[in-house]
């Protein structure tokens, strides 16, 4: 073999192994991204997680106020009573809206929990595509979308039962589109990922 020979079929040689180096780069950074958004999504869920059990709380201490007597607790010279009065609301207006808050709030902290338990488990894999985890997904794109519907049905037919007893009730509607169009895509992503899972354990 010549030396122009020689030169010409290293010159492949590193070719290629700036293509693959490039390859392998690419889908570090890929995996890089991928790992920042679950730790985003881990923060946001144990934000929704805290935030819907505090409104859960709040729905509970609303409630007992009205029990103990709202004639009684004051808002600066201002009682709960004429506050709620001044709103045209009833009492009845007021448990109804506490009980439906506390549905939606505690509909909301299980879907939440759900999402930080998979986005730590994804972490702590350092990558979306393994098996147990395309499962995870799939369990919690199916949780997004039946959750929501389930509590949106569940406080549609408080209201409507409320609706019955209390006069001149203010109209209520909950819209989970919002989710289920949520739920969809993790599903079609959590098929992405058991294919993936599947690709990387044949080259294991």
């Amino acid at each position: 073999m010549s030396q122009s020979q020689a030169a010409f079929q290293w010159q492949i040689i590193w070719r290629k192994v700036a293509v693959f180096q490039k390859g392998v780069e690419s889908k570090v950074k890929t995996l890089d991204t991928i790992q920042k958004l679950s730790h985003i999504g881990k923060i946001l869920c144990k934000v929704i997680f805290i935030c819907s059990i505090v409104g859960f709380c709040f729905c509970i201490v609303g409630m007992l106020s009205m029990a103990v007597g709202a004639k009684d607790l004051k808002l600066g010279s201002v009682t709960l009573k004429s506050l709620i009065q001044s709103e045209k609301l009833s009492a009845g207006t007021v448990y109804v809206s506490a009980v439906m808050g506390m549905i939606l709030c505690a509909g909301r902290a299980v879907l939440a929990k759900f999402g930080e338990h998979y986005c730590k488990n994804e972490l702590a894999q350092g990558t979306p595509f393994y098996m147990e985890g395309a499962k995870e997904l799939m369990r919690l794109g199916i949780l997004t979308i039946c959750i929501p519907l389930g509590t949106q049905v569940i406080t549609e037919l408080i209201y409507e039962i409320g609706a019955q007893v209390i006069q001149g009730a203010a109209p209520f509607k909950v819209d989970a589109g919002v989710n289920v169009t949520l739920g969809i895509m993790l599903l079609f992503m959590s098929l992405l990922c058991r294919l993936g899972a599947e690709y990387r354990g044949k080259n294991l």
